[in-house]
C-alpha cells in the first residue's frame, strides 16, 4: 500500500517459452536513497502459482531507487526436468546443458513517492524483457 512519503513495488513472472506463469522464483527486493547511496538489502519472496510476488517488504521512507533480483536459473533447471520426464527421449535443454542463458535477473529502477511501480518481467531461457506495468 503506498502512502504519500512512499513508493510501493509489485511484480509478476511470464514465462514466455510456455505461456505461463513462472511459479516459484526467488525475488529479492534492496533499496537505496540517492545515486550514490549504498544498497539496503530489504528481503523478498517467491513468485506463487499466478507468477505473482504477493508479499514484497515496504520500501523505507526515502527511497529513490529500487532493484529487483530474480533468481531464474533454479526455475527453468526445475522446467527443464519437468519437461525431459515428460518427454523422456527429448533433451532437456536446447543450449548444450545450460538451464538458462541469464541465470539471474537484475531490474534496476527509480520512483518517486507515492506511486505504485508494476514491474513485469516476460521470461524465456534465452532472454528477458521488462517494463512498467499498471
Amino acid at each position: 500500500m503506498s502512502t504519500s512519503t512512499t513508493a510501493s513495488v509489485s511484480t509478476h513472472i511470464l514465462d514466455t517459452s510456455i505461456g505461463r506463469p513462472a511459479a516459484g522464483v526467488a525475488v529479492e527486493l534492496a533499496a537505496r536513497a540517492g545515486r550514490d547511496a549504498a544498497w539496503q538489502a530489504l528481503g523478498g519472496s517467491a513468485t506463487d502459482a499466478d507468477g505473482r510476488c504477493k508479499d514484497l517488504p515496504a520500501l523505507p521512507e526515502g527511497t529513490t531507487h529500487v532493484r529487483l533480483d530474480f533468481a531464474v536459473e533454479p526455475y527453468f533447471e526445475k522446467s527443464a526436468k519437468k519437461q525431459a520426464d515428460a518427454q523422456q527421449d527429448a533433451p532437456a535443454n536446447r543450449d548444450s546443458g545450460a538451464g538458462a542463458f541469464f541465470p539471474e535477473v537484475a531490474i534496476t529502477f527509480a520512483v518517486v513517492p507515492g506511486e505504485h511501480y508494476h514491474v513485469p518481467l516476460l521470461l524465456n531461457p534465452f532472454g528477458y524483457s521488462v517494463y512498467r506495468g499498471s
